[in-house]
Order: structure tokens, then C-alpha cells, then sequence
């Protein structure tokens, strides 16, 4: 009888925990593959590049768990950095204004996506379309097609600043992933959004107010974006209206590598981040490699397909 209960925990514990363990295995990989990947340097570039899109993705997480989808991600993280160093050198605004306004801008974006989903019952994935396409058309406008350097001594502080052996950025990030983990687990907007991607109609017969869940989703995801629009800036030194580009892309497959169901009621935080890492890595190794970026985004496309299709399999189970 022990043996058995052993037997059923190993696979149990595979079965919940599928994605720590290709995370592991994909990690001993890229070790063997590469003598260069367990680096302090390469490691710590890791951590850089994907704080922008841990971000965004811990956003959409949440967007997503209600069954909707967030398409303007990128566009408003270009926007963001186009204001933020736009309000540093052409009105020469302090830091708190240049960092507040792209936040700002981001949530008002986020509301109007939110009250058009919500309120007006218009189709999630044309709205986001929409604001994409608008948002991306106003940084443009804003910078006049051009990146605009960012003023020294200003917002790269996050990104070269060490604390306690890792960058400011980093710190950043981790706390934000905290927070959304907190948020998820411990408190009723948490509990909330996972019951109204379950069962929308079951929680607003309950008198549960679905639309105001809803719409705060969208404002949390364009808040992240603009967030991640300034990482983007302290990393590169400079706002432009290209950058951004499909990385709503990106944060919707690591979102679906750690298991959140596109059709809302699923999600977890922290396997949220563990799929950001999983192409991060992939990334990385072919990066070190000297692979060309066309044979990652295929590669890419088939972790995305065989994780919804492992997803599919075990709700089956269930």
C-alpha cells in the first residue's frame, strides 16, 4: 500500500507540476549545450531581457483569466517609452511626471479596452486590434517616426543600479510577480476574476458586478505595458515607436505554456513566469548557438502548440 501511495504522488505531482519539470529539464539542456549559458553575464542578461515581458504577461494573466485577450500590449509599451523620454527632454518634466504620465496613459487605455469589452459587449480581440493599431499610430506621431534618446542620469538607473547583487529592474520584477501571486490567492479581485472566467453568468446572477472585475483587468494589463515600456527605456536608453513589436505574441504563449486556458477560469502566476522563462531560455541557448532568429520562432510555435495540447490532455483527465 506505501508503494502504491508513492507511485501516486510522483505522478500526481508530475501532473500538476508539468511545467516546473520541462523548465528543469530545458535548464540542464541549454547546461550541456552551451558552457557559456551558467554564466553571471549571460544570466543576468537573462534577467534583464525578460523583465519587460514578465510585465506584460502578468497583465494579460489576468485578462486572460477572465476570457478575454489584450492585443495593445506592445503599442502601448512603445507609447510608454516614446512619453516617458519625451516628457524628460522636450518638457524637461521630472522623473515622478515622466514615469506617472506613461503609467497613467497605459490605464486609460486599459479602461476604454475594458468598458468596450465589458460594457458594450464588443468582441475582446477587435477592440485590442483596434487600440493596438490606434496606440502604435500615436507614438509614432509623438516621436515624428524617430527614436528620442533618453537624458543620462534619468531612468537607466533601473537597469545598471546593483541591489543586493541583482540590477534595480530585476528587483522590480519580482516584485511585481509577488504582488500578482498575492493578489491571485489572497485576495476577493483574485478569486473574482478566476470565478468570472469560469462561469461569468453563474457569478452575475450571484450579484457579483462582473463588468467592474472585467474592466480591471484591462487596466491592470495597460498599466504592466506601460511599465514594461519604461524597463525598455532604462535598458536601451532611448523611446521608440518600434519597439514592442508583436511582443503581446510572446506574452500570450508563455501565459498558455503555464497552463491559463484562453478560455478563461485557468491561470497561475508563477507558471506564467516559468513559460516566460521556457523561451527565454530557447532564446538564450540558440542565441549562444549563432542560430538564426527564423528557426526560434518555429521552434517557438511548437512549445506553444504541444503545451495547449498537454493542457488539453490533462483536462481531460480531470
Amino acid at each position: 500500500m506505501e508503494k502504491t501511495g508513492r507511485k501516486w504522488d510522483v505522478r500526481s505531482f508530475i501532473k500538476h507540476n508539468n511545467m516546473y519539470v520541462i523548465f528543469a529539464a530545458l535548464l540542464v539542456v541549454c547546461v550541456f549545450l552551451s558552457e557559456d549559458f551558467l554564466t553571471g553575464n549571460n544570466l543576468m542578461n537573462i534577467g534583464r531581457q525578460q523583465a519587460g515581458l514578465t510585465m506584460i504577461s502578468m497583465g494579460l494573466l489576468y485578462v486572460i483569466m477572465t476570457g478575454g485577450i489584450d492585443l495593445a500590449s506592445g503599442s502601448v509599451m512603445a507609447l510608454s517609452s516614446v512619453m516617458v523620454t519625451f516628457c524628460l527632454t522636450t518638457h524637461e518634466m521630472g522623473m515622478a511626471a515622466a514615469v506617472g504620465i506613461p503609467l497613467l496613459l497605459g490605464g486609460l487605455f486599459g479602461l476604454l479596452s475594458g468598458v468596450l469589452v465589458s460594457w458594450l459587449n464588443m468582441a475582446p480581440f477587435i477592440v485590442t486590434l483596434a487600440i493596438q493599431i490606434m496606440v502604435r499610430g500615436l507614438a509614432f506621431m509623438i516621436s515624428n517616426g524617430n527614436p528620442v534618446l533618453a537624458p543620462a542620469d534619468t531612468v537607466e538607473g533601473l537597469a545598471s543600479d546593483i541591489f543586493l547583487g541583482l540590477p534595480v529592474l530585476i528587483w522590480l520584477a519580482i516584485a511585481v510577480v509577488l504582488a500578482f501571486w498575492f493578489i491571485q490567492h489572497y485576495t476577493t479581485f483574485g478569486r473574482m476574476i478566476l470565478a468570472v472566467g469560469s462561469n461569468d453568468t453563474a457569478v452575475y446572477l450571484a450579484g457579483i458586478r462582473v463588468k467592474w472585475y472585467r474592466t480591471g483587468t484591462y487596466i491592470i494589463a495597460g498599466i504592466c505595458s506601460a511599465l514594461a515600456g519604461i524597463i525598455s527605456v532604462s535598458r536601451t536608453g532611448i523611446g521608440t515607436p518600434q519597439v514592442g513589436v508583436a511582443i503581446e505574441s510572446d506574452a500570450i504563449a508563455a501565459c498558455v505554456i503555464g497552463g491559463a486556458n484562453m478560455m478563461g477560469g485557468e491561470g497561475d502566476v508563477f507558471k506564467t513566469v516559468i513559460g516566460v522563462f521556457v523561451l527565454a531560455l530557447i532564446r538564450n541557448i540558440m542565441n549562444l548557438m549563432a542560430v538564426p532568429s527564423y528557426p526560434q520562432d518555429v521552434i517557438k510555435g511548437i512549445i506553444i502548440i504541444l503545451a495547449v495540447l498537454l493542457q488539453t490532455l490533462t483536462s481531460r483527465k480531470k
